[in-house]
């Protein structure tokens, strides 16, 4: 029998930098379409896993969509991006009435989030309606971190260590709390529905900008280790060319390390030296099992392309400029990954149709 092949998706934070991996599975999911595979990615994938904005992408896939058919996901491709390039100028708009008001009733407004928590949720709600994560179409697992138990969440609908059931949350306020990055959005008081309290969360990337060692280690707590596993894993692009000089840095302080303005540089350093160290660490970890096959593809960014939260259309056009350049560049491998999909996808129906034969017999 042919060994079996699970394919697990990771998808990096970045804010509105999220339009990169969503543009390169929009060419994959082309790609399938040209070889007659037109399945949807919780179809596809046997386990997706994202940070912040990634998670937000995750959880699009692969939500089911409140009072749509059985199957339907929360999202498609086109929707998500529509929320990229339009939709996302409305979660990133910052107020000035707002800010204004803010300062009266908060003396320390300075030390106030960049934006309001409120359209975000909002459109999370609509999106997401009441779902919770144990209803998900495929394995799933986000990242948060919990600032009062001071711990590192994964929101998964798999297993524990012990084989027991993971916590459950409602899907719309696991994705709110993924993507709740400090300074930009306050953090998220989201229910733990298994345990019956509130809990309160940041935005993973404060610990785990790129998820892939996470996600591998979810499928082996499923006992996927004897499977061929193949990992894409996709960044939302890095600015290498956008120093933080030593003149300014020793001048900003505490509150200029934390300016939005200055594109937060602390949050940027953060982000930029876990996902590079991630990449590097599962680069060599995954070359060494040979059930594993691995691929990363990020992009390199315009300076000004790197902040979070720059929705403006010309910031959009430099971002689809980088996702094109992506595809562009990783091409054989995007048509690789669509002949292994392909191949995977009927080898199922065959496998399917035999079990339908033995037990027609």
């Amino acid at each position: 029998m042919t060994q079996k092949k699970r394919f697990i998706l990771s998808i990096d934070g970045g804010g509105v930098r999220g339009l990169i991996p969503l543009r390169v599975l929009e060419s994959l999911e082309s790609r399938l379409g040209q070889r007659g595979v037109n399945k949807p990615l919780h179809q596809v994938f046997d386990l997706m896993a994202g940070t912040s904005t990634g998670g937000l992408i995750a959880a699009g896939l692969s939500a089911p969509r409140p009072g749509g058919t059985a199957g339907e996901a929360a999202a498609t491709i086109a929707e998500l991006r529509e929320f990229y390039e339009r939709e996302s100028r409305d979660i990133f708009k910052s107020s000035i009435t707002a800010r204004l008001s803010r300062a009266v009733t908060n003396p320390l407004g300075l030390f106030d989030e960049t934006y309001d928590a409120r359209p975000l949720e909002k459109l999370l709600k609509e999106r997401f309606g009441w779902t919770s994560m144990a209803s998900a179409l495929t394995k799933l697992v986000l990242t948060a971190y919990d600032i009062e138990q001071r711990k590192a969440v994964f929101m998964t609908n798999g297993l524990e260590e012990n084989g027991s059931r993971p916590d459950d949350y409602y899907f719309w306020q696991a994705v709110r709390a993924t993507t709740a990055a400090p300074s930009y959005f306050e953090p998220a008081r989201i229910e733990n529905l298994t345990r019956k309290r509130e809990e309160a969360m940041v935005d993973g990337g404060v610990f785990m900008s790129d998820p892939a060692i996470a996600a591998y280690l979810e499928s082996r707590k499923l006992g996927w280790d004897q499977d061929e596993i193949v990992i894409l894993s996709l960044g939302t692009g890095r600015a290498p060319e956008r120093p933080f000089s030593y003149q300014d840095a020793i001048g900003w302080g505490a509150l200029g390390w934390m300016q939005p303005s200055k594109g937060v540089p602390i949050l940027s350093i953060f982000s930029d030296g876990q996902t590079q160290t991630a990449a590097y660490q599962a680069q060599h970890l995954f070359a060494e099992l040979p059930n594993v096959s691995y691929h990363r593809l990020n992009a390199v960014l315009e300076p000004e392309a790197e902040d979070f939260d720059n929705a403006r259309p010309g910031n959009i056009i430099l971002l689809n400029g980088a996702a094109d350049r992506v595809i562009r560049d990783n091409t054989v491998l995007l048509d690789e990954l669509a002949d292994l999909l392909k191949a995977e996808h009927e080898t199922a129906e065959t496998d399917a149709s035999s079990s339908d034969l033995v037990h027609a017999a």
